[in-house]
């Protein structure tokens, strides 16, 4: 009798389709996360085609970024660092002394109240992203500190402590209103 050598062999086959099947199992369920942009609620849908009054010029702060980057608030080079302040002391302003929260100076260039606030931002095509981006950053800033303020001085607490009542509070007291379109 002739003893062979026989090893036991397991069919893999099917091993292949297992872990292609697998392979495709988690790229379908797999998350991938791709928060960038920006977090901005769009307004609703007008019905009609005259939605919201006439706004007073001197509530409307303009913004532009030409084609070079350079960025330019009521026709006025400035740098990215001023916006901030430049957004804060113009919603802030209390031109018609109606806000009785407002730390403003009344200025006669600057906004009626902060509810009456628009900003408008202008870009040219060949804007780069950065640069647009980093100015909704600061635009952002501008009003975070507002609201922080107004949370602390009004309300006596930190933002981060408010209820759902209280934040809409806050933002009704200072409403990010921010419009792309063109102004005439």
């Amino acid at each position: 009798m002739r003893h062979s050598k026989l090893v036991p062999e397991v069919n893999a086959g099917s091993m292949a389709d297992i872990a292609f099947l697998l392979l495709i199992f988690f790229l379908v369920t797999a998350t991938i996360s791709s928060d960038e942009g920006i977090n901005r609620v769009l307004p609703k849908d007008c019905p009609t085609n005259d939605c919201g009054g006439v706004i007073a010029e001197r509530n409307i702060l303009r913004i532009a970024i030409n084609s070079t980057d350079d960025i330019l608030i009521e026709d006025e080079l400035v740098t990215l660092s001023e916006i901030k302040e430049i957004v804060k002391n113009f919603a802030d302003n209390n031109g018609d002394a109606s806000c009785n929260y407002c730390n403003g100076n009344r200025a006669s260039t600057a906004s009626d109240n902060p509810n009456k606030v628009v900003i408008s931002l202008q870009n040219s095509k060949q804007t780069t992203y950065k640069t647009f981006v980093a100015v909704q950053n600061e635009l952002t800033k501008a009003y975070y500190e507002l609201r922080q303020e107004y949370s602390l001085n009004v309300l006596g607490k930190p933002a981060v402590n408010l209820t759902t009542a209280e934040e809409n509070q806050v933002k009704k007291a200072y409403p990010f209103i921010i419009s792309e379109a063109e102004t005439k």
